[in-house]
């Protein structure tokens, strides 16, 4: 049976499941509305879910709602604009003729994610945490990789993006589960709503200001497409709402280790889908992931 201490585990899992679809939905809108425009609308139209799932928290938990403190807002903005530039990171490297090599170093996030978490929070992982951690991202870099993207490991270029865009996803989860453990008085399911109405909150007015100054084209192109952004929208509150509950049960690292599965779903949903072959690589990937994974659950 489940307690409240290995909740963390279903509701990752979920998040990992619903970032999935959401990413799915969100490639289908990358042609008419560009990288940054498809990005948008996972916080413009996701907001608004964020704001309905608080109150529904609020409802159920009989909670009252929370002031920001001083100490939140550093963390929040940590959370909420890491994740900005990690993703501009990423959509930069997409340019790059070294972008396989990039992707792999970007999975280093897992175990940034422990050393920031242990630097900056405080968390503690066990030895064998730290061990289910490093098989894990052995085994997703190894999936990561493609034929011949071996040689740009020898490039500084890819290197550094790819380092650096994994720290800032990084940070990014230690912002958001430092927001959420610092929000007073309330459940955890609270806190972690109350901390995903802000970040969106931020997220949302960042890059709609960005685009209004270099592409307002884009957001009227997002207004006319607003059902399946909408969609797209949900889907990506969803998806964290689920993130930021299992940030505020666990430590950061635990949780993105775990979310290393989304690798599993999307492996799954390119051999039914598309009926890509897997591979001998992939394979060893997978066996890796699951390994590493099952290992992190089990300690």
């Amino acid at each position: 049976m489940l307690s409240l201490a290995t909740l963390w585990i279903p509701f990752t899992l979920i998040a990992a499941f619903g970032q999935v679809a959401r990413n799915a939905m969100q490639r289908s809108l990358t042609g008419p509305l560009g990288t940054w425009g498809a990005t948008n609308i996972r916080f413009l139209f996701g907001f608004p879910f964020s704001v309905i799932f608080f109150a529904l928290a609020i409802a159920v938990t009989g909670d009252p709602v929370p002031w920001p403190t001083a100490v939140f807002w550093p963390w929040l903005l940590l959370g909420a604009l890491s994740q900005i530039v990690a993703t501009g990171l990423m959509l930069l490297a997409m340019n790059d003729r070294s972008f396989v090599v990039t992707t792999a170093y970007l999975k280093t996030e897992a175990i940034q994610t422990a050393i920031f978490g242990f630097i900056f929070l405080s968390d503690h992982l066990t030895v064998l945490k730290v061990i289910a951690i490093l098989i894990a991202t052995v085994g997703v870099v190894i999936t990561a990789l493609r034929p011949g993207g071996e040689k740009g490991f020898a490039e500084l270029k890819p290197t550094i993006i790819g380092l650096v865009a994994a720290g800032c996803f990084a940070l990014s989860a230690i912002g958001f589960r430092g927001a959420i453990i610092t929000v007073p008085g309330v459940s955890f399911v609270t806190a972690a709503s109350y901390t995903l109405v802000f970040g969106l909150f931020v997220q949302t007015l960042v890059l709609t200001v960005y685009l209004l100054a270099r592409a307002p084209d884009v957001l009227m192109k997002i207004f006319g497409l607003w059902r399946p952004s909408m969609l797209a929208g949900f889907m990506g509150a969803f998806a964290s709402q689920f993130w930021f509950l299992a940030f505020a049960l666990t430590a950061a690292a635990n949780v993105r280790t775990l979310a290393l599965v989304e690798v599993l779903f999307a492996q799954a949903v390119a051999y039914y889908s598309f009926k890509q072959p897997i591979s001998a690589r992939e394979l060893l990937g997978i066996v890796l992931i699951v390994a590493g994974v099952a290992l992190l659950v089990a300690a």
